[in-house]
């Protein structure tokens, strides 16, 4: 009999998980899909006539370094940057450590050394570019006459602004000066090729880090009508800057880029469908939504409890027991300077912890494939039917912590946070919905 016609207890039997082992047993295949070294391993270039530099940035940085290390068998020199508190073993690539979500002097510094490295290149030489998502805030380097202060006050109302990645990353690479290929661009005639796992909605590499090392067609005017249009509040020394020369980025199709080759070496469908394939082989179906999906997470949050609901009361669009996946990277918008502790994945959790109240049959976790959710020290949580009974039990009102953006407060009380510590990948946000009988 196929575990579809089964109910909770049969899932128990038949897979010797319980509902939470069991949605951590499918994060868990998630980030192993996106494992830096075999996909560095399917996609080694050529050894080049001259040295090899190796460069990168992101919250798999340190992580890809180590593993191309462990691939490459010739002469290897270079940097790549990674957030405070990631272990590395990479040995003969330095790894320099910087702030996340918001940019540190260490960056600064790091960008710089990036730039070093990059620097009096002959076209017999190759630059291996790791680029992963949150190269963004990891890379400080402002543009024009901008200054560190200035590129902080643009990342953080990126942050509070609500836009997704996609568009904060277009207005990154505009007010600075090595985003949107400018670090491709300086080391040329040098071949360039970049190794990108990706954490955007598409998998476009020009969006990944905001593109260090793969120019976008993205310009200043569009910059310009997102600013705009998220109605984010920029100083004038930047809003001067998005006006000058200096803003302009490479353009995709200048000669310096001719010889550079991008490959997206790991990604959110990927992770998926690994998941997706863990499922099955434990006997349960699966059903992926999307690997795209952006939006405030409350409001994603919505559209999801009501799939659950369908499915646990009406038997469709899916039978019951099955696992509804998803991917992306959703949104919060901080209003009215209310904020508290969590990131995205925890506030989706708690918003759709209401939407599946008093529901014996549906349980779900969230988390961020890197680890860490926002800026806090969980990946992510688990709920269930009496997520939102446990929590005013002790006293809560969910409700107020939801409107306050202060989720992770709400989970850590009831003892139902995800904590892994840093996975080493980043290919997005990861979502299970598990519905039985």
């Amino acid at each position: 009999m196929h575990l579809c016609r089964l109910g909770l207890e049969a899932i128990k039997n038949m897979t010797d998980l319980a509902p939470r082992e069991l949605l951590r047993a499918l994060f868990d295949a998630a980030v192993e899909a996106a494992d830096p070294l075999a996909a560095i391993k399917a996609h080694l270039p050529q050894k080049p006539k001259g040295r090899t530099i190796v460069v990168g940035a992101g919250k798999a940085a340190a992580q890809m370094a180590a593993a191309f290390e462990a691939v490459w068998d010739g002469p290897i020199q270079g940097v790549v940057v990674d957030r405070h508190g990631t272990p590395s073993t990479a040995q003969r690539i330095k790894v320099i450590h910087a702030a996340h979500p918001v940019p540190d002097r260490a960056g600064l510094d790091a960008s710089r050394a990036l730039l070093d490295q990059v620097r009096g290149l002959t076209e017999d030489d190759l630059v291996v570019a790791l680029i992963s998502g949150g190269g963004s805030a990891l890379l400080s380097a402002p543009g024009g006459t901008l200054t560190f202060d200035d590129e902080v006050t643009v990342n953080k109302a990126l942050l509070e602004s609500g836009a997704p990645i996609t568009a904060m990353n277009i207005v990154r690479k505009h007010v600075s000066a090595i985003k949107g290929g400018r670090l491709a661009a300086a080391a040329a005639p040098a071949q360039v090729v970049s190794l990108v796992v990706s954490d955007v909605a598409g998998d476009d590499p020009a969006m990944v880090a905001s593109g260090p090392t793969v120019p976008s067609t993205g310009s200043v005017a569009d910059a310009l009508a997102i600013i705009s249009q998220y109605q984010i509040q920029l100083p004038p020394s930047v809003m001067a800057h998005l006006q000058s020369d200096a803003a302009s980025a490479p353009d995709p199709d200048d000669a310096v880029f001719a010889r550079n080759h991008v490959h997206v070496i790991a990604s959110a469908g990927v992770s998926l469908d690994a998941a997706a394939a863990k499922a099955e082989q434990l006997g349960l179906s699966a059903h992926i939504l999307s690997d795209a999906i952006e939006g405030e997470s409350a409001e994603i949050a919505k559209m999801h409890g009501a799939l659950a609901r369908e499915i646990a009361t009406r038997n469709r669009p899916f039978q019951a027991p099955c696992v509804v996946l998803s991917g992306g990277e959703t949104t919060v918008t901080l209003r009215n300077g209310r904020f508290g502790r969590g990131g995205r994945n925890s506030e989706f959790l708690l918003a759709l912890a209401h939407e599946i109240e008093g529901f014996g049959n549906i349980e779900a976790l969230a988390a961020d494939t890197d680890g860490i959710d926002g800026s806090e020290d969980n990946a992510g949580a688990f709920i269930d039917g009496q997520t939102i009974a446990r929590m005013r039990a002790e006293g809560l009102d969910p409700k107020a912590m939801l409107l306050g953006h202060d989720a992770y407060s709400a989970f850590e009380v009831i003892g139902d946070l995800l904590t892994t510590g840093p996975t080493g990948t980043n290919v997005n946000d990861f979502r299970a919905i598990l519905v039985t009988r």
